[in-house]
């Protein structure tokens, strides 16, 4: 499947990233695993006063971490986020707005 990815980092700084993913679900419980390795590894916090953590959020944190300027300067670390992100929520087209704290797909 072809998936197109983009993260809004604010109102000047956007990526869209173009990926080629074969979703299962191997694959999209790897993904899974993947944003829970590195939003632990990043040091993420909870976005909810909860304390509750959910897949989007995980997303949200992992991208806010890694930041506009490695993901734009690291193909490949972006190239990774964009295929687990389409991945791990099972769908071609996938938007993270890091701004008004949301993913559309």
């Amino acid at each position: 499947m072809q998936a197109h990815v983009m993260i809004v980092f604010d109102a000047r700084h956007s990526l869209e990233l173009d990926v080629d993913v074969s979703p299962d679900a191997a694959q999209a419980q790897a993904a899974r695993q993947w944003f829970e390795q590195r939003w632990d590894a990043l040091g993420c916090e909870p976005l909810r006063v909860s304390g509750k953590v959910l897949l989007l959020d995980k997303i949200l944190g992992v991208a806010d971490a890694l930041g506009y300027r490695k993901l734009s300067s690291q193909t490949e670390t972006a190239q990774e986020f964009a295929s687990r992100a389409a991945l791990a929520l099972e769908k071609p087209r996938v938007t993270v707005d890091l701004p008004g704290l949301s993913i559309v797909y």
